[in-house]
């Protein structure tokens, strides 16, 4: 995936939830055609900085690491994980989301941030994302646009046109707390064919991309780090009902 350009990886996994209306320009399909396409050029590069959630986290990641914000390793940083993501510190994240949100759930997000928050898309749904702060009253919407929001892995089952079985780990709450659930197999759609026995990476319903084994290790292990922080908070008194972001819209 590495070899892919950073806007067309970020396209890849910006598509999903840009498709449900919730988050980036209006015309998903235009993002779309990029990806089915495999063209990266000027407008590709304009669609991306419309995506107010995720390109302010590509900025921070690029500022610290030295990069651009659509390098391909900014890219992956922000939605899989890897060794970029220790340029930035928690006091940095910290003053980043302290910009961006008004803390309003579990702990402050930059608090959560200092004890070991990273510039990863699944630790702003995590952390910043307004369902769990949403749990504790009524666990099943929120666990499910958790679920679907979060970057995730699983294996290829079958595959025929454009769709896919892949068996995925689905995310629980129980006993106050989350975790990784027994796998069960989903149907999703993909924009590229894939093998069977591949790693995938899944946003919404849709796979992203095949993994690479280091890839889904990374995306494992920021994943069972974020969640270990985010249930410690959930282990807290809450400080409200949930996030107030500056625009709700572009939180995804």
């Amino acid at each position: 995936m590495v070899d892919v350009s950073g806007p067309l990886l970020f396209a890849q996994y910006a598509y999903p939830p840009n498709a449900l209306g919730y988050c980036g320009p209006d015309d998903s399909q235009e993002l779309l055609e990029y990806v089915g396409t495999g063209t990266t050029d000027r407008g590709l590069v304009a669609l991306a900085r419309q995506f107010h959630g995720a390109w302010p986290y590509l900025s921070l990641i690029a500022a610290a690491s030295g990069r651009d914000p659509l390098d391909a390793r900014v890219v992956e940083a922000y939605w899989i994980g890897n060794r970029l993501l220790d340029c930035v510190n928690g006091k940095l994240l910290a003053a980043h989301l302290t910009d961006r949100f008004t803390p309003a759930h579990l702990r402050d997000p930059a608090t959560l941030a200092v004890l070991g928050g990273r510039p990863h898309h699944n630790f702003h749904v995590f952390a910043v994302y307004p369902w769990v702060g949403l749990l504790r009253n009524r666990a099943d919407e929120p666990l499910r646009v958790l679920d679907s929001c979060r970057i995730s892995w699983g294996t290829v089952l079958a595959a025929a046109g454009d769709t896919a079985v892949v068996r995925i780990r689905p995310l629980r709450y129980d006993s106050g707390r989350l975790r990784l659930g027994e796998p069960v197999a989903r149907h999703l759609k993909l924009h590229q064919p894939v093998d069977l026995g591949s790693q995938v990476s899944v946003h919404w319903n849709w796979i992203c991309g095949v993994l690479t084994p280091a890839q889904r290790e990374n995306l494992r292990r920021i994943t069972d780090e974020q969640l270990s922080l985010v249930n410690n908070a959930l282990g807290r008194p809450s400080t409200g009902d949930a996030l107030e972001p500056a625009h709700h819209r572009a939180i995804i």
